[in-house]
């Protein structure tokens, strides 16, 4: 039974009054219980939806709702990883490379062991174009080993003895060793009084290029 507002435009006293007063009290107590039911409860509008909550903004920034690391994958997916400083430095072509050796031609008759130590060393020199220099030599060395270098009568080496062996860098001991036989040999020696040997002090700088002391 749908609501509808009344209003009483009749007199105190009136006929209409004296009609509700026959129907009896039952009657007018239901009136007046449905009466206060609409009251309460305003009808809804033809046509009404029911509400739906409206859906949370959405965030300005993309990654925020991320945690800081995802976050900055997120927004770099191909980000590429930065390369380490040393290699970073140097071209491509040449990280890593191995030392250059020259192979030398024949070595020039000497008159004495000076001539024979002068000439080894700079053979020694030409025949490692990347491991040694001819500057000058560093304050604080890396490593001065000193070799005994026997020869046979046509030149080419005998023996290497180590001397001195250098307190760090040990390596330097065989780099030494490995640049007298490659430089070699040293010419003819056989009309050279005996022993048929020299001596050599190597002095490796920081980068581990050398320098024979007979040239310094």
């Amino acid at each position: 039974m749908p609501c509808i507002e009344t209003q009483n435009t009749h007199r105190p006293g009136s006929r209409s009054l004296r009609s509700a007063g026959a129907l009896g009290l039952p009657v007018a107590l239901a009136a007046l219980v449905l009466l206060a039911a609409c009251a309460n409860k305003p009808a809804p509008a033809p046509g009404s939806a029911t509400p739906v909550p409206a859906a949370a903004p959405a965030a300005a920034n993309p990654t925020a709702a991320f945690p800081p690391s995802t976050a900055a994958a997120a927004a770099l997916p191909n980000a590429a990883q930065p390369m380490p400083a040393a290699t970073a430095s140097l071209p491509a072509a040449k990280a890593g490379a191995a030392p250059r050796y020259i192979t030398l031609g024949p070595a020039a008759v000497s008159r004495n062991w000076n001539e024979v130590r002068l000439q080894a060393a700079r053979r020694m020199v030409a025949a490692h174009p990347d491991t040694s220099h001819m500057g000058k030599p560093q304050p604080l060395l890396l490593g001065i080993p000193v070799l005994e270098i026997e020869l046979n009568s046509d030149g080419s080496v005998r023996k290497v003895v180590v001397l001195r062996e250098p307190q760090e860098a040990k390596e330097t001991i065989q780099l030494a060793i490995d640049a007298v036989r490659r430089a070699g040999p040293y010419g003819d020696v056989s009309r050279l009084p005996k022993p048929w040997k020299f001596i050599e002090t190597f002095l490796f700088n920081s980068d581990r290029r050398f320098k024979p002391r007979s040239l310094d």
